[in-house]
């Protein structure tokens, strides 16, 4: 019982196991008034995660049909492999409800409730009881997970954290410096995953990895009229929302930068329980694998298009940059009216206050990128497979109103992306720059992996700048129409309107260096163009 309670604890989650439910698949989410992914199902898309590889890491793990006898009777669950850290799993231990609902969110192949990629190959690892168990066991965990595939995992979930109060560093705060957030932004970079992260919820929460640079953490939304648009109250509001001076780096990242990155369905989810039933849940836990599995089906697309040899389109569609850069990007701010000047969006998100993208510090200061509760902003997966499938493009040629790019800018310098066609006045747009903190992994045995023990070095992150400035211009800083230039942040976000019709192009510039004097960056952009 001691050990369920710990799971129950440490998983950002909240369950009510009342009498049975109805539900459908577009209660849970993903129909239209949720992520939009069941569409991405059927045809012409057929995505569903086929063959892609993606990871769960929490205290817990699902149960695996034919190893486990809590799932005996119930195969809606596939899993490709299941563990005890970074060892095999023991049959009929450590299973907890709790990572098999978040597993379900992901993979379920049940008819009525099925994941967001049902056809993905899902590796989960188990840290075990709390109790014994701190953060090298859970870096360790995730590094098993990230090795997985022959080394080809496309996303982890993190439903799951760890609390301030266990960090072993004295007056620990949420700097990017614990370990187990180290070894997050280490391992997104050396294994090419992106880390989707439960984001820290309740008083108190569960903030570690929260601070993380290199991941993606979800907050969650409830229902307004039957549409997920509002950010659900459970949430931790920003730094902002009254909360006093004193938990700033306690609950909240350090010097205010962001730590919600976007928002997905997860109040009164119904998923389905190890023995077959219907279970409502709550929290973050439920939001974070939306993302992760979203991740899974838009690899299975870029997969598709490489194996046909579709122009523009490269390994680089595998990096975990651009599929942040892609899923920031496509967020769902503010209800488009019907003519696509607000780039086709199908509902307003509003944070806890009942405010919108528009009202937010976010839209009116280019120094900060990110709502601090909204993020980018909703969830949608078709948009994410809108913005996806329109391809790379690089700065060497004219580029399209909607597309993607993986490239490298060196310091002090600026690349260009010069848009093909005059954008529309009074059309909004909206551009997502992402880019890595630099962490190393101290390998003192040098095997190039992490082991208990060894530790992190923070190098820093080099700070980057995003404009939107007319074709002509010369200086970013003078003549720039829209600007995002955190100093603090390593995402630059613009969602902003266009004054007047004409040409424009997208400025990334290298403003000052921390780490390595060449920066690998992904930009994604979606403009409305005159047609």
């Amino acid at each position: 019982m001691t050990k369920k309670l710990t799971w129950i604890i440490w998983g950002l989650s909240a369950s009510c196991l009342s009498a049975p439910v109805i539900a459908s698949a577009l209660e849970s989410g993903l129909g239209t008034n949720g992520i939009d992914a069941l569409k991405l199902h059927q045809p012409p898309y057929n995505l569903i995660g086929r063959k892609i590889a993606i990871g769960q890491v929490e205290i817990g793990r699902p149960g695996m049909f034919g190893w486990d006898k809590a799932v005996s009777k119930n195969r809606a669950i596939s899993l490709a492999a299941v563990f005890l850290r970074n060892g095999p799993a023991k049959s009929n231990s450590g299973v907890d409800p709790h990572a098999y609902n978040v597993a379900g969110v992901m993979v379920s192949q049940d008819k009525a409730l099925p994941g967001v990629a049902p056809g993905a190959r899902l590796y989960s690892s188990a840290v075990g009881s709390t109790k014994n168990m701190g953060q090298p066991e859970e870096c360790l965990s995730a590094q098993h997970i990230a090795l997985q595939n022959g080394g080809d995992v496309r996303a982890i979930n993190f439903s799951f954290g760890e609390p301030l109060s266990r960090d072993p560093r004295p007056e620990a705060i949420l700097d990017g410096n614990a370990l187990l957030t180290l070894c997050v932004d280490w391992s997104s970079r050396v294994h090419d995953v992106l880390y989707a992260i439960a984001g820290n919820q309740g008083k108190g929460g569960i903030p570690i990895p929260t601070d993380n640079f290199n991941g993606v953490n979800v907050a969650f939304s409830s229902r307004r009229g039957g549409v997920f648009n509002k950010v659900d109250v459970a949430n931790l509001a920003g730094v902002n929302q009254g909360v006093s001076g004193r938990l700033a780096g306690r609950e909240f990242d350090l010097d205010g930068r962001r730590a919600i990155s976007l928002v997905a369905p997860g109040n009164n989810i119904t998923l389905l329980n190890p023995d077959g039933k219907l279970n409502k849940v709550t929290g973050t836990s439920f939001a974070a694998p939306q993302v992760t599995a979203t991740v899974a089906v838009l690899q299975e697309l870029a997969d598709r298009q490489m194996r046909t040899k579709q122009p523009h389109w490269s390994i680089d569609a595998r990096r975990h940059q651009v599929m942040k850069a892609v899923l920031l990007n496509s967020a769902d701010k503010i209800l488009d009216s019907g003519d696509g000047l607000r780039l086709g969006m199908t509902r307003t998100l509003i944070d806890k206050q009942n405010q919108n993208w528009l009202d937010s510090d976010a839209y009116k200061d280019p120094k900060i990128p990110l709502d601090a509760q909204m993020g980018a902003g909703h969830l949608n997966a078709f948009r994410s497979y809108q913005q996806f499938i329109a391809g790379q493009w690089q700065p060497s040629a004219a580029v399209p109103a909607i597309g993607w790019d993986y490239g490298t800018v060196d310091v002090g310098a600026s690349v260009d992306y010069i848009l093909a066609k005059p954008l529309k006045q009074g059309s909004f747009v909206a551009l997502t720059l992402s880019w890595n903190r630099l962490v190393e992994l101290n390998d003192k045995n040098k095997n190039q992996q992490y082991d208990v023990g060894e530790n992190f070095r923070d190098r820093g992150l080099n700070n980057l700048d995003l404009y939107l400035v007319k074709a002509d211009a010369q200086s970013s800083d003078a003549s720039a129409v829209c600007s995002s230039i955190s100093q603090i942040d390593s995402v630059e976000h613009i969602f902003c309107p266009v004054a007047a019709s004409g040409n424009y192009k997208i400025r990334v510039q290298f403003r000052q260096k921390l780490n390595e004097a060449t920066q690998p960056y992904s930009l994604a952009w979606w403009s409305v163009p005159i047609n």
